[in-house]
């Protein structure tokens, strides 16, 4: 009679470092001898035995159905056949047919069209504990990822910018990529400020040398991963809701959040001048229509400015970038002061260390307060759940609404307490950038001006061919401090 050998494993590691299909092939090949079978065809492969779609055992079934003579499946267990019930009516249906022996040789069990109920009996039952050896596996794998969900910890590979160790113990560790989690921090930097598009990044990334963990360059998909993962600033995202994790966060949950704003107001489709050097592209608009005011280059090297005109009611006015930049710059050197009065305007800061001190305390308090509230909505809610009178999607809507809410309260008490220290620092950063800023200006490429120029101003706008400008906040208060009061009444004016 005609034979099919069988042999399979599970998993990828079984099949190329173990000796379980070696083992199965001999064992088998000396059952076919010892009952004079002649082996026609020998399956050996790794596919799990749960998967929807078993296309490898479906080949040798199909061999089977196109047989005209009754084949011989030599099997070395029934849980190398076969996990769970599905694959039963098949086979058994072939059995009936008389077109299939099924030949168990550990259980000794031949499956044949006149078996008896004992040993068809016998055959459900290896089936029968061979499903539920993979319904412990599974409810113990839910164990395990539950409890490593519940300590913050990670399993698998880990994401780009860090790193997978292990100790000496062969603990498991997930580590910052001292190489690769630069690049992230800044990836994030670039993008929030709305200066960068994700080809754009992509482009820079690939200049500056940052590659995948399979050495190959990003594309924009994966820069949009990045920008979307929870992970780098200490959460991780799992059936739709986010636990803190602990490993080190790259980033700060204000920078993810400010990428998330960034990401979903960015145009779907860029424009035709955006990967051109133009020092005021996308930052000004018309004062008279609200439309854009674009670039574009005449005779190759003089660059022109003028409205769009989208809503048809405007004139076209041109006006020759080298025009525009002169009030700029003589405003920059406006802003530059001696160092004298900067370090006259740090001392006016720490004079008011006591009010700000208490205006923290208040903030506190009343985040502690909000904090509280949250916890108590969340244990009402709880109980609302169990006693049935609100819909489970409806309790993980809120419980997600809510944790995002306290992971803002955490982030912002985490500001105030480090509030001392950047209070100061920030206030000496503004004002020696305001000195240096005529300097980095003229020294800097297009478009590193160009993001100076939105660092410095808001609601740029042309008004025919006169540039109408505003500084914000802190600098503008550096301005006038420059020339009418003194530094600390501006800034406490203006802080």
């Amino acid at each position: 009679m005609k034979a099919i050998i069988l042999a399979r494993v599970s998993t990828e590691e079984q099949m190329t470092e173990g000796q379980s299909i070696p083992a199965q092939l001999a064992r088998a090949q000396e059952y076919a001898r010892r009952k004079s079978l002649d082996v026609i065809s020998e399956y050996q492969f790794n596919e799990s035995s749960v998967k929807d779609r078993r296309t490898k055992f479906e080949k040798v079934i199909d061999q089977i159905k196109k047989s005209k003579d009754k084949i011989i499946l030599i099997v070395e267990t029934v849980d190398r056949l076969q996990r769970s019930f599905k694959e039963s009516v098949m086979l058994d249906e072939l059995r009936k047919q008389d077109k299939l022996e099924l030949h168990f040789i550990r259980e000794n069990l031949i499956i044949h069209k006149d078996s008896n109920s004992s040993e068809i009996q016998r055959w459900d039952l290896g089936v029968f504990v061979a499903k539920s050896f993979v319904l412990q596996i599974s409810d113990n794998v839910k164990r395990t990822f539950d409890q490593k969900l519940k300590k913050g910890e990670v399993t698998g590979k880990a994401t780009l910018g860090y790193l997978n160790t292990a100790d000496e113990k062969g603990n498991r560790e997930i580590v910052p990529d001292p190489d690769r989690a630069p690049f992230i921090v800044r990836i994030f930097e670039l993008y929030s400020t709305g200066n960068y598009s994700m080809e754009r990044i992509v482009k820079i990334m690939k200049e500056e040398g940052l590659k995948s963990k399979m050495q190959n360059i990003l594309k924009i998909r994966q820069i949009e991963f990045i920008l979307k993962n929870p992970f780098y600033y200490g959460q991780r995202e799992h059936k739709g809701q986010l636990y803190p994790h602990k490993y080190s966060p790259l980033i700060t949950y204000d920078l993810f959040r400010q990428c998330q704003k960034v990401r979903e107001n960015y145009p779907k489709k860029p424009h035709k001048y955006s990967t051109k050097p133009y020092i005021f592209r996308g930052l000004m608009t018309c004062s008279r229509c609200g439309c854009t005011i674009t670039p574009e280059i005449h005779k190759k090297k003089y660059i022109y400015y003028h409205c769009t005109n989208y809503k048809k009611n405007c004139e076209k006015i041109w006006v020759n970038e080298t025009e525009l930049l002169k009030p700029i710059v003589k405003l920059l050197k406006g802003l530059k002061m001696p160092q004298a009065r900067i370090d006259e305007m740090v001392q006016s800061l720490k004079t008011t260390e006591q009010a700000k001190n208490e205006f923290q305390e208040i903030q506190i308090k009343i985040l502690r307060q909000e904090h509280d509230t949250i916890e108590k909505r969340i244990s009402v809610m709880y109980n609302d759940r169990l006693d049935g009178r609100i819909s489970a999607d409806m309790y993980d809507q809120k419980l997600r609404e809510f944790k995002e809410a306290l992971y803002d309260i955490a982030f912002k008490t985490k500001q105030f307490d480090n509030a001392n220290s950047t209070y100061y620092v920030t206030a000496s950063i503004v004002l020696s950038l305001a000195q240096r800023a005529e300097e980095i200006f003229e020294s800097s490429e297009p478009e590193e001006k160009r993001q100076l120029l939105n660092f410095l101003f808001q609601n740029l706008q042309l008004d025919g061919k006169e540039l109408l400008y505003k500084l914000k906040t802190p600098f503008a208060g550096v301005l006038y401090a420059n020339t009418h009061h003194s530094l600390g009444e501006i800034w406490e004016l203006n802080p």
